[in-house]
């Protein structure tokens, strides 16, 4: 197996649409044509400690962000109906988007090896990348943590309070 590819600020970024659990169509490049910046997110698993404490800070940190011209999407490789349940309990104010096979974790190299209790596998690598409005990154971070992170992101991105 390949390594998986890995980004950095400057790259171009690869163009996708995906489905959230509504039904919506969610298209990077429409997004980006309105001169919005996009903050993709991969996450392991809905309704998860850390997964939880992630969408959470974003959902609380939203109002900042759009105020900014920033839209977030979070990915994992969960359901519809996982992405829906998680997307209320949390009542999330961003999309979940679908990726149940997987397309989009491996387009953006977040599908990696993991190491956990001496143990390999194969899982989804926690990361985040923003994209400008021109389509490259300009901002992305593999195996990022949870806690934290989107208050470190706001601030690498220079939107502190």
């Amino acid at each position: 197996m390949s390594d998986p590819i890995s980004f950095e600020a400057g790259q171009q970024a690869p163009a996708f649409s995906a489905m959230d659990a509504d039904g919506n169509t969610h298209d990077l490049m429409a997004t980006l044509s309105e001169g919005k910046h996009v903050i993709l997110y991969f996450y392991p698993r809905d309704s998860t400690p850390g997964c939880t404490t992630q969408a959470c800070d974003f959902r609380d940190n939203m109002a900042r962000l759009v105020s900014e011209s920033y839209t977030v999407w979070g990915v994992s490789k969960d359901s519809a109906t996982s992405h829906e349940k998680f997307s209320t309990k949390q009542d999330l104010n961003f999309p979940l988007l679908l990726d149940q096979d997987g397309s989009l974790h491996e387009a953006f190299g977040t599908w990696r090896l993991k190491k956990n209790y001496g143990k390999e596998y194969m899982g989804c690598s926690r990361s985040t990348f923003v994209i400008a409005p021109d389509g490259t990154f300009t901002w992305a971070r593999y195996n990022v943590r949870a806690k934290g992170h989107v208050d470190m992101l706001m601030r690498e991105l220079g939107l502190g309070a």
